[in-house]
């Protein structure tokens, strides 16, 4: 286990009208991954980034772009969203009967399998999953909405993700969204990886900013 978090900017609350530019300085910041949150407006009250957008945006970063799928019936779109460059695709259980098709086909095109938990969503829902995947993202604020307040609550899932991976010898890492600051991370040490959107772009050093939560492990 590394000493420091993995850290994934959240596109979600970076500056829409000057996504290019906003890449350009997390690169500079020495972000890790880039995190692209999609809402269709129907598994979660909201509307985001598509596809086109990802695919434009892919050809401004070399990052490795994290793309959270938060859209109803995923295995319609996810050849859409591996052309686009995504290097990790999340999908949700709730949001799918055909979460294996899903899996295999970002298999077969090199591309990182990931799962996400809601809060209300039971850690057992997944479980047939964790043999499978490279990434569990636990949400620790209710899709759908930047902004949020973490939920203490979801602490309890990320230990018992990481005891689950020990016990089993699985190789999926853990990643936390929501409400992540320097006052949240420090209570999620046993995730590899932190989404975070306010902490970074309402800041004045994003490099700063990304330093600071990535101490946070240590």
């Amino acid at each position: 286990m590394s000493d420091t978090f993995l850290i994934a900017p959240s596109m979600l609350s970076s500056d829409f009208a000057n996504l290019a530019g906003e890449l350009e300085k997390l690169k500079s910041a020495q972000a890790d991954w880039i995190h692209w949150d999609v809402m269709d407006g129907h598994f979660v009250p909201n509307l985001t980034f598509g596809a086109p957008v990802i695919k434009k945006a892919r050809k401004s970063s070399p990052l490795f772009f994290d793309v959270h799928l938060m859209i109803e019936q995923p295995e319609k779109y996810i050849t859409d969203f591996i052309k686009a460059g995504s290097d990790s695709i999340t999908i949700h259980v709730e949001s799918t009967k055909k979460a294996e098709e899903c899996f295999k086909e970002m298999e077969e095109s090199g591309v990182k399998k990931g799962i996400s938990l809601r809060p209300k969503t039971d850690l057992k829902d997944i479980k047939p999953f964790l043999s499978k995947v490279d990434l569990v993202l636990v949400m620790t604020v209710e899709p759908g909405f930047g902004g949020q307040s973490f939920m203490n609550s979801q602490i309890d899932k990320i230990r018992e993700l990481k005891n689950i991976r020990e016990k089993n010898n699985y190789n999926y890492q853990i990643e936390v969204d929501g409400g992540v600051s320097e006052v949240t991370a420090p209570l999620v040490k046993e995730a590899d990886v932190l989404v975070a959107g306010s902490f970074i772009f309402k800041s004045d050093d994003y490099k700063t900013a990304i330093e600071r939560l990535k101490a946070c492990r240590k």
